[in-house]
């Protein structure tokens, strides 16, 4: 079969695939893997939530909704955030149901971003924003962010990475791969340097309910911020939703509009099955969600626990499901321990430096895992440290 490779888009071209993807893939393959790969609730939806689904087709609810979504669910979206975060949003014009957070991320970059733009975005962070500004026409400009900091973007390092073109700065906290969180004293920090410098923030928040000895906080909910950010949040993670792949953003009328104009042109509107079930999660949800999010914890306890007695150093993570531990005492990158790792142990977990350059030395394991898998996962990693530690 003759080669098409130069009718791809030379944009399409420069963008690497996902770091995650590719080590699901091999793990996918092996037979006996433990995988802590893969940033996925182990819970089944609630019965309640899936019940409502199937009342929504009993019903015969099988037709498109508005390209906004449906305004029931845009009502109570709305009272979600205010009572989450304290922040207003007006349900006919400043919220836009979407395919999951992640046709937000790329609805809100394609509506904002010009050629050329700067988009500043935490290093290490979620494999798909960088990406996502590249696509859209603009430039991932890394901000880096440090264990010692304990992966909280500091405003020096944000100061240093402006320029005239920088537009946008991506906020995602808490983090995936981290598990860091911002207070309102680190995010209040940020916020002259973000409207001297005129930056819209896009504040993807699809972690804030597994937030750890305390409550989330959004950037939008402080002074001079709300309307130059959109906020962008689902289902996926708090209501172990992922497969329905419902999410929303919310913002001022003139982006949301804008981010409409293009979900109506390449997708219309989010099944409203999936809008049905949304509905119940966020009337009826909260009681399973923080039995989730408690049992989040007590694994994430455990995973770090286990990280210590084999003298592995690990960042506590406060938020998301992830731990992000160092693994520079075997003297390898991130994508060789990974791979040695998976050949010799059954273990999969992601390279670190997936997540951008501040993330190689480290691996990224996922604690929305059993028990048992969890420490059998680390009795296996101990094994591999105890051959492969540097004096």
């Amino acid at each position: 079969m003759s080669s098409m490779e130069k009718y791809i888009s030379s944009v399409v071209k420069s963008v690497p695939p996902s770091g995650i993807r590719k080590f699901f893939d091999l793990a996918s393959q092996m037979q006996g893997v433990i995988s802590l790969g893969v940033g996925e609730p182990d819970f089944v939806t609630p019965w309640h939530i899936r019940e409502a689904c199937f009342h929504a087709l009993e019903k015969g609810y099988t037709m498109y909704t508005s390209n906004h979504g449906l305004i029931e669910l845009r009502e109570e979206i709305a009272l979600y955030q205010k009572h989450k975060i304290g922040v207003c949003y007006s349900p006919e014009d400043e919220i836009l149901v979407t395919i999951g957070v992640s046709e937000a991320i790329d609805l809100a970059l394609r509506a904002l971003v010009e050629p050329g733009d700067e988009v500043l975005v935490p290093d290490p962070s979620f494999v798909c924003y960088a990406p996502g500004a590249v696509l859209a026409y603009g430039k991932a400009v890394p901000v880096k962010t440090f264990n010692r900091d304990q992966y909280r973007l500091k405003p020096e390092e944000l100061e240093k990475c402006i320029t005239p073109r920088s537009k946008i700065l991506i906020l995602s906290y808490p983090s995936n791969p981290t598990g860091a969180i911002m207070h309102k004293e680190d995010l209040m920090a940020l916020v002259d340097i973000i409207i001297k410098n005129d930056l819209i923030v896009i504040a993807d928040e699809i972690y804030s309910e597994l937030t750890y000895n305390g409550s989330h906080v959004s950037i939008a909910s402080l002074p001079g911020m709300r309307d130059r950010t959109v906020l962008l949040n689902g289902f996926s993670k708090a209501f172990a939703m992922t497969g329905w792949r419902i999410g929303y953003a919310c913002g001022h009328p003139d982006i949301i509009s804008a981010m409409k104009k293009i979900h109506q042109y390449s997708i219309m509107c989010a099944s409203i099955m999936g809008q049905k079930a949304a509905i119940e999660a966020l009337r009826n949800g909260e009681n399973e969600m923080k039995k989730m999010v408690e049992s989040y914890n007590y694994r994430r306890r455990i995973m770090l626990a286990g990280f210590d007695d084999i003298g592995m150093s690990c960042f506590e993570p406060k938020g998301a499901f992830y731990c992000f531990p160092s693994i520079r005492c075997t003297g390898m990158s991130s994508e060789e321990f990974c791979e040695r790792l998976l050949e010799e142990e059954k273990v999969a977990v992601v390279p670190g430096n997936a997540f951008g350059a501040c993330g190689e030395g480290h691996i990224r394991c996922c604690y929305a895992s059993s028990v048992s898998n969890i420490e059998e996962a680390i009795s296996r990693m101990g094994n591999f440290l105890n051959r492969h530690r540097k004096a």
